[in-house]
């Protein structure tokens, strides 16, 4: 400032700012009847040419602006665009899957008339699939396709396709949608309201690889008692007879189709669950009357009871649906010192029955005897879970909170293995077909599967619940299905196991409620039972995420008689009884149902 005042400016201002510094010196003129006056200031070419350039400067930005504010827009636009070509892209490559399967469902149907010699006189339509305008199939999506099917009951053909457009010409494609929205397939309210989860499950199914061949994509499945079964059992008879290449040809060609199929004839064959029978017992009024398990006997004749009474009840299945009794007095009954976790037939010796209780004490009894057989105490604390092994009935499992899961023989009467863990063991099981593998829920959210042949590290663990793990069941020798407090069962295959650790399960099962209590696990030609703490039973099928049926049950006061609505009630056991529709389930209060699946 001091230079200033001697009219002694900065270097860089006189380089750069020329005009700057004129005015400036201007201003500083030594003679202060020389400086400019507030007149010529207002006048000055310095400060009126700035103001042109500013308003041509606003006008350019304010231009500049406008420029970007369109590249804004037509960037936006042409990013929707962008999208929305994507999305179109990948709905004609799903309309082209779609037309393809039907193609393909349709020449499949022809080939199991032709050969299995079924409907000789509709053979005539097996080129209906060319006849159909691809707009057709387009516009009607996947509804035209599904509704065009006759309702899919097990024992029941299907190979009606077409039949819904036998009378159609080709001036008549307004009229297909709404005859096939008045097929049987568009009548269920189950398939409707599930219709989305249908879709990814079929969406999901076709993006599954074709195993190789003479590997089959599904396994028989039994019949059951009243006649029920697989619609795939059904076309398999019907292609036994086939040339070796031609069914080498077919199941390259139909690799996708049974598994999904499968599955839908499944998810429609049953409409509700139905009760068969009350289960009525004299101890009523006793509130200890929680079953904690179910179990039906080799051969589907006799289903134990177990629970905190400390008894172990036998009844005759079949005398408590047929009789109409007051009271259902159990064939056999067995008093334990202790509260009864758990409850297990022996699959090869019929008279044979193991139970586990709160003290940790596992033992085996003679049911026709009335005898107990062997008691084993090598457990520290309770045992919550047993199973025979199928494949070897002397041998006996057992998972308990003393975080080990012990191996029994029965005729000797001590442990012949032991797997430590580092939590509590809730569920054991056996594979159906090996007494050399076993599968175990545990407290620390996880499932591990060993080969009992190296028990120090188990073959791979199953990792995926968010809780405690409380029932591990196999539904076929490689696939597992677990239910944990997380609210979700889940289904694992085990021939997936590349590695020690499997994170990503084949499906997760969710509508029930089980947050904190043991509800129930049991499985059945596909069909998975499961309970809910909203009172309910719910079933699934291996093949959707959503249950098939459910069924509450009733609150009744057992003085007064009427129904009540008692939100602490859930259902606590549940158990299929083997080759049949027909399951028992058991809640909180003792209540026990028969019921069937109709």
């Amino acid at each position: 400032m001091s230079c200033l005042r001697h009219r002694v400016l900065p270097p860089q201002l006189l380089l750069k700012w020329p005009k700057e510094a004129s005015f400036c010196l201007w201003l500083l003129h030594p003679e202060p009847s020389s400086r400019p006056k507030m007149g010529e200031l207002l006048q000055s070419e310095f400060l009126n040419e700035p103001r042109e350039n500013l308003e041509e400067r606003e006008a350019a930005i304010q231009l500049r602006d406008r420029i970007e504010e369109q590249e804004l827009l037509l960037e936006f636009l042409m990013l929707i665009q962008q999208r929305k070509q994507e999305a179109a892209d990948k709905l004609q490559d799903t309309v082209s899957l779609l037309c393809s399967d039907i193609e393909e469902v349709m020449k499949h149907r022809t080939f199991l008339k032709k050969k299995g010699g079924s409907c000789p006189e509709r053979v005539k339509d097996d080129n209906l699939a060319s006849k159909l305008p691809p707009s057709n199939i387009v516009d009607n999506d996947e509804a035209s396709s599904l509704g065009s099917r006759k309702r899919f009951r097990p024992g029941i053909q299907i190979l009606n396709l077409e039949e819904c457009d036998d009378n159609l010409d080709d001036g008549q494609n307004s009229d297909m949608l709404t005859e096939t929205q008045e097929s049987p397939l568009f009548k269920s309210s189950r398939l409707m309201k599930n219709f989305k989860k249908l879709e990814s499950a079929y969406f999901l199914t076709r993006c599954w690889p074709v195993r190789p061949s003479g590997t089959p994509f599904t396994r028989h499945s039994p019949v059951s008692s009243d006649g029920r079964g697989s619609i795939v059992v059904t076309e398999r008879s019907s292609i036994n007879n086939l040339a070796p290449k031609e069914q080498h040809i077919e199941s390259r060609r139909s690799g996708w189709i049974n598994p999904f199929l499968e599955g839908l004839c499944r998810y429609l064959s049953f409409n509700k669950l139905k009760v068969k029978a009350d289960l009525k017992q004299g101890d009523l009024l006793n509130s200890s009357n929680l079953v904690c398990s179910l179990s039906f006997d080799r051969d589907g004749e006799f289903f134990a009871t177990a629970g905190v009474n400390k008894k172990i009840k036998v009844f005759e299945c079949d005398t408590i649906i047929n009789e109409n009794r007051d009271i259902h007095y159990p064939v056999v009954e067995l008093a334990s010192r202790s509260r009864l976790s758990c409850v297990c037939w022996n699959s090869y010796i019929k008279s044979q029955i193991a139970s586990s209780n709160f003290e940790g004490v596992v033992q085996v009894w003679d049911v026709t005897r009335s005898q107990l057989l062997t008691e084993m105490r090598e457990h520290e604390r309770r045992v919550w879970s047993i199973d025979f092994s199928s494949a070897d009935p002397t041998v006996l499992a057992s998972g308990s909170d003393d975080c080990s899961v012990k191996l029994w023989n029965i005729n000797q009467g001590v442990s012949i293995g032991t797997i430590r863990t580092k939590a509590n063991v809730c569920s054991v099981q056996f594979p159906l077909d090996s007494s050399r593998s076993l599968a175990f829920g545990s407290a620390d959210h996880r499932i591990y599967y060993y080969d009992l042949r190296n028990s120090k590290v188990p073959l791979c663990t199953l990792v995926g619940h968010n809780k405690t793990v409380s029932y591990v069941r196999f539904v076929d020798p490689t696939n597992l299905v677990s239910a944990s407090t997380d609210s979700t069962l889940k289904l694992w295959d085990l021939s997936m196991c590349t590695s020690r650790v499997i994170d990503t399960p084949l499906q997760s099962f969710m509508g029930h409620m089980n947050v904190k209590n043991f509800v129930g696990l049991s499985v059945s030609d596909g069909y998975i039972a499961t309970g809910s703490e909203t009172n309910e039973v719910f079933i699934y099928h291996k093949a959707f995420p959503m249950p098939v049926l459910s069924f509450k049950f009733n609150n009744t006061d057992p003085l007064l008689g009427q129904e009540m609505d008692d939100p602490a009630q859930f259902i606590s056991s549940v158990c299929w009884r083997a080759q049949s529709s027909t399951l028992v389930a058991a809640n909180s209060t003792g209540n026990i149902k028969i019921l069937e699946m109709v």
